[in-house]
């Protein structure tokens, strides 16, 4: 038997930082991954050939560089090998099927000048209306919603913005990203570039809420630009193990937990293989509530109202797919603007994004899929070969279980993704990018593709390919994420806590779940804060 004061389940980003913050305290802290490395979605392979480093899923860091965990950590980090490559020029593009392109930039007036007069304008109030407000809510988005933190933030905006402006903003927030790209700009350009990222967000162009993310996301590049870590995501990972175990802290790998011990309604043990490892002030799960609950949990003595909400917890029907193409030299664009661009959106704008979405829910492969091209090597060249490319392409329109295909092209037989079937589609998502890149197939050397399934397989927690781990719809976030009655990092269980994209704030490389259950477990070590409130409530459950 081991025995640490906290062990963290999953050595996913937000459970590294859970697990930095223990360390910090000075607490004996274990992590058990079940994965050969530490990093969840981030990590870095030679997919496809020697000496060609991909970002297998994350690539893109400007939501951690905007975390207070980046605030706090980012110095030990930096001494820990992590090192970040950015750019102080254009970030994003988004180009039609027409060769039509606009293209965003770090600076903002630059982004606007891509847009109409009129356009332009509307695009600088919204940032600058954005960024007046970003102080507050960055720092709730980095706070327990169920906190008296969070709602004294609460009420400083409401404060600054006064009862109209306070009623504005409201509706801002509730708001679709169509909504707010339609109210906002009378032009087409504007939408061309931005309706693609809500996509990033786990939402659709008409869910609610997704129009103050698209800003959020617009937003961000100007702010932080687009870092990316030298050497490939997997670094990023490799600097918070070693800061951990600096720390003292201990980080196994290989180690997969089969269940969370409860002895007398409280965490205390979790049990991987034969061992049990005791943790005797708090377990941190980076999972998703169907695996906390159904499995890690599955007998435990507690309440059953929590396990019947996790059953009920949704994953998209819209599952994410990467492929990565291995080049032997960069993309030749047709439009040579696009060769300082590190991400770039094919896509029609709107309309098109909506329609993918909706065939891809219906179990139908988009006629016309979003297609997110990243070319890291713009910023960090040594990923490759020299004189090589490569390219990371990202798709948030897949079927979990493809039943069909909406241009009636592609054969689809029972049995899901099956090698064929990934081929087959893969061309057609190619076929997107062919017209603008001069010899696209006499520069691959060798493409790999991830399907729904082969992601699940590496991360249980993208169920079905979900890589959001968890639908993202007004219902399931904020309060109620993740759980309608149980919206908090605490759980049922005393001295249990969750993180991960399936609880708050969700999804993104943000690093804020881990921080928060880390301020909780802390805090409750020391008889306060809203652990106890927790640990409460769970007493009351029991009864």
């Amino acid at each position: 038997m081991t025995e640490f004061d906290a062990v963290v389940v999953g050595g996913g980003h937000n459970g590294l930082v859970a697990a930095a913050y223990l360390a910090r305290e000075g607490w004996g802290v274990c992590v058990l991954e079940r994965n050969a490395e530490v990093g969840g979605c981030v990590a870095t392979e030679e997919l496809t050939l020697p000496g060609y480093r991909h970002d297998v899923m994350s690539s893109w860091h400007p939501l951690f560089h905007l975390s207070r965990a980046y605030a706090d950590f980012g110095g030990e980090l930096a001494r820990h090998g992590l090192e970040y490559l950015n750019t102080d020029a254009w970030t994003t593009a988004s180009v039609g099927a027409d060769g039509s392109t606009v293209r965003g930039h770090r600076d903002p007036v630059r982004s606007a000048a891509e847009l109409s007069p009129r356009d332009g304008a509307a695009y600088l109030a919204e940032i600058e209306g954005f960024e007046a407000q970003a102080d507050l809510v960055g720092a709730l988005m980095g706070e327990e919603l169920h906190s008296a933190r969070a709602l004294r933030l609460i009420a400083g905006l409401g404060r600054r913005l006064g009862r109209r402006g306070g009623l504005r903003f409201g509706a801002d927030m509730l708001a679709s990203s169509r909504a707010w790209l339609e109210s906002r700009f009378e032009g087409s350009e504007p939408a061309h570039l931005h309706a693609p990222w809500v996509l990033h967000t786990g939402l659709d162009p008409d869910a609610a809420g997704g129009g103050f993310l698209t800003l959020a996301i617009a937003a961000s590049p100007h702010a932080v630009g687009m870092p990316v870590v030298k050497g490939g995501s997997g670094g990023f990972a490799r600097a918070f193990r070693s800061l951990i175990e600096a720390g003292g802290g201990v980080v196994r790998t290989g180690a997969e937990v089969e269940r969370i011990v409860v002895r007398g309604g409280r965490a205390a043990a979790v049990r991987a293989g034969d061992e049990e490892i005791v943790a005797t002030r708090a377990v941190i799960a980076n999972v998703t509530p169907t695996q906390l609950y159904g499995r890690l949990l599955a007998g435990a003595p507690m309440a059953a109202e929590p396990a019947r909400e996790a059953a009920r917890f949704r994953y998209n029907r819209r599952s994410g797919m990467v492929v990565h193409v291995a080049l032997s030299a960069p993309p030749r664009w047709r439009d040579e603007r696009l060769a300082e661009v590190p991400i770039i959106h094919f896509s029609e704008g709107t309309d098109q994004v909506s329609l993918a979405c909706a065939e891809a829910a219906a179990g139908l492969l988009p006629r016309t899929p979003t297609v997110v091209v990243g070319q890291p090597t713009v910023i960090d060249p040594s990923r490759v070969p020299e004189g090589a490319g490569l390219i990371w392409i990202q798709l948030q329109e897949v079927p979990r279980v493809p039943r069909g295909d909406a241009a009636e092209e592609i054969e689809v037989r029972e049995g899901g993704w099956s090698e064929a079937l990934v081929d087959a589609y893969v061309e057609r998502v190619l076929d997107r990018v062919r017209p603008h890149v001069e010899d696209l197939d006499g520069l691959r050397l060798r493409t790999v593709a991830l399907p729904p399934p082969e992601l699940e397989r590496r991360n249980p927690n993208l169920v079905g390919g979900d890589i959001y781990a968890g639908e993202a719809a007004l219902d399931q976030s904020y309060l109620w994420r993740p759980l309608p009655g149980f919206g908090s990092h605490s759980t049922a269980v005393a001295g249990l806590y969750q993180c991960g994209a399936s609880t708050y704030p969700g999804p993104g490389l943000n690093a804020a779940s881990g921080r928060i259950v880390a301020r909780a477990a802390i805090a409750a070590a020391r008889g306060r804060g809203p652990a106890a409130a927790g640990r409460r409530l769970a007493a009351r459950l029991r009864q």
